[in-house]
């Protein structure tokens, strides 16, 4: 049932000085995706079906990321890109982690989504899950991408697969690069300690993904990011995010980079926790994706409905980008890419799948 007709509907904020219709907005920021997981839909069925949220990390994503090589890697980031710039989506917060195939990979993931015309903001989760050298290879891959001038921060996959050493180093590499830490935090139960394990590194340029069992008072400095589809995906909890005082943002955790819809599962969610709830509390985690990546501000989207504004688009679905223009330049026209063949893109993206689930089936969980 929707709200009453005598509701005052406002459109999104900060618009740029270029907007002047009910139809258009800044770029919209998907503040933490997984772009290699773009291959994975209908990727073979693990060995059994996973019991709880850690046997989902063992069996299947962290199956996968074993199976990455780089032109996967690069077909999984274009078809991402793709999908997110016809989503109106023109800036990413991207983690990666791909142990057999580290060095490069970043680039190739900053390439990819180059050629589409998306922004993008890399990381290499950082892990000790493949021993002392595979956490050494994913910190050098972080530093020499951000060293070359690369934009994007230093990935951690979270305090539970890492040592303390490794945290502090990927806190103070960090530190030294200028840049923040984007790291999953306390999204199961297993990483419950997590806010104790880094509240010495933690600091407000940090990414501070999930938080779902994280305390009210966790004493974390940085933008939590909220998951809403992942998080009921993979049965770990309702986050709360209206209970943190940081700044809260919203990401996918890899399922597309589709913000409208993903603001509509925040807002469903949020309101089945709160009745009083209302779109403007999702709507504000949308728009803090400007603070992360301020150049999508100028960005340009034309949208096919109007008002775009979140007491209608709450309950208005299928709404797409007809037109988009990013860094001043027209990427997507009447809802076609003009930088890329998207028959091309999917056509390549499809055989990359092809090879990746035959890998999946030569690796044992």
């Amino acid at each position: 049932m929707s709200e009453p007709s005598d509701v005052v509907s406002k459109p999104m904020s900060e618009p740029s000085d270029t907007m002047d219709g009910l139809n258009v907005t800044p770029g919209l920021v998907c503040a933490h995706h997984h772009l290699y997981s773009s291959l994975a839909r209908g990727m073979p069925a693990p060995a059994r079906a996973p019991n709880g949220f850690t046997e989902v990390l063992e069996l299947i994503w962290w199956r996968l990321d074993r199976a990455l090589d780089l032109d996967m890697i690069e077909w999984s980031a274009k078809l991402g890109a793709l999908e997110a710039l016809e989503a109106g989506c023109t800036a990413i917060l991207d983690h990666h982690e791909s142990p057999n195939a580290i060095e490069g990979s970043l680039e190739v993931i900053a390439g990819a989504c180059a050629e589409v015309g998306v922004r993008v903001s890399c990381s290499y989760g950082v892990t000790d899950r493949h021993g002392a050298d595979g956490a050494r290879r994913g910190l050098a891959e972080n530093e020499r991408f951000l060293r070359a001038g690369g934009r994007g921060m230093v990935g951690v996959h979270a305090a539970f697969t890492c040592t303390d050493a490794t945290l502090e180093a990927a806190a103070g590499l960090a530190a030294d690069l200028g840049t923040g830490v984007h790291i999953h935090v306390a999204e199961g139960p297993v990483d419950t300690p997590a806010a104790h394990r880094l509240e010495r590194w933690s600091a407000d340029d940090w990414l501070l993904v999930h938080g779902v069992h994280l305390p009210d008072d966790h004493r974390l400095a940085g933008t939590v990011v909220h998951n809403p589809r992942s998080n009921m995906n993979n049965a770990v909890g309702y986050a709360r995010p209206t209970r943190f005082a940081n700044p809260v943002a919203l990401g996918t955790d890899g399922i597309g980079a589709d913000m409208l819809e993903e603001f509509r599962v925040a807002y469903a969610r949020n309101r089945e926790h709160d009745i009083t709830a209302t779109p403007e509390i999702a709507w504000e985690w949308l728009a803090q994706g400007w603070e992360l990546f301020p150049e999508a501000r100028a960005d340009v989207v034309r949208w096919s409905y109007e008002p775009v504004a979140p007491w209608h688009l709450a309950f208005t679905t299928g709404v797409r980008a007809v037109d988009v223009v990013a860094g001043g330049e027209t990427v997507l026209v009447g809802g076609v890419p003009t930088r890329v063949d998207p028959h091309e893109v999917r056509a390549r993206a499809a055989e990359a799948a092809g090879r990746l689930f035959t890998r999946l089936e030569e690796i044992d969980p």
